[in-house]
């Protein structure tokens, strides 16, 4: 029992709070590459990853696991980007947004290779090239739209400055 359902319960809200919070990261992450915030997407996220990430860490493990560590970071960036945002700091907030993005993607890789057969038999320890290769090409992705939607803040809307300062 976690919080007061089976673990199996337990397990599919937090599955659930982690794909909300991919979907609306790349909604986000669509908003920054048009040089937008969107206000509503933009809180779905940060409330839904911050869940996930914090949820993680009520499943039994023994010692540091990567999923420890990657939960450890991502929360650390999370603080981050609400800093960002509250200040006003648009760019630091696309990127911590963005790392907190990708690393919820990572992780989504690394989950799908040992849980769904099909891709399993591809990858049975996770190590295979094909799961490295995955990782690879969405790192490179997440960099080039993050270095695109950095550059685009620099001709963003006084209604970024609004959102940041919490008027919207």
């Amino acid at each position: 029992m976690i919080l007061g359902m089976s673990t199996s319960t337990f397990t599919l809200v937090h599955v659930i709070l982690s794909l909300i919070g991919i979907v609306t990261g790349l909604v986000v992450m669509f908003g920054f590459w048009s040089a937008r915030i969107l206000t509503f997407w933009n809180r779905i996220f940060l409330v839904t990853t911050i869940a996930t990430s914090a949820t993680g860490f009520l499943f039994p493990f023994g010692g540091i696991t990567p999923g420890i560590v990657v939960g450890i970071v991502s929360l650390v960036v999370l603080a981050l980007a609400i800093v960002a945002l509250r200040r006003g700091w648009m760019k630091t907030y696309v990127i911590t947004a963005s790392l907190a993005e990708f690393l919820n993607v990572l992780v989504l890789i690394v989950q799908s290779f040992q849980k769904v057969p099909a891709l399993h038999a591809y990858a049975p320890t996770g190590s295979e090239p094909v799961v490295k290769i995955s990782q690879l090409v969405v790192l490179l992705l997440f960099i080039a739209v993050t270095v695109i939607a950095v550059r685009r803040q620099a001709t963003a809307s006084p209604a970024l400055k609004r959102f940041a300062a919490g008027a919207s």
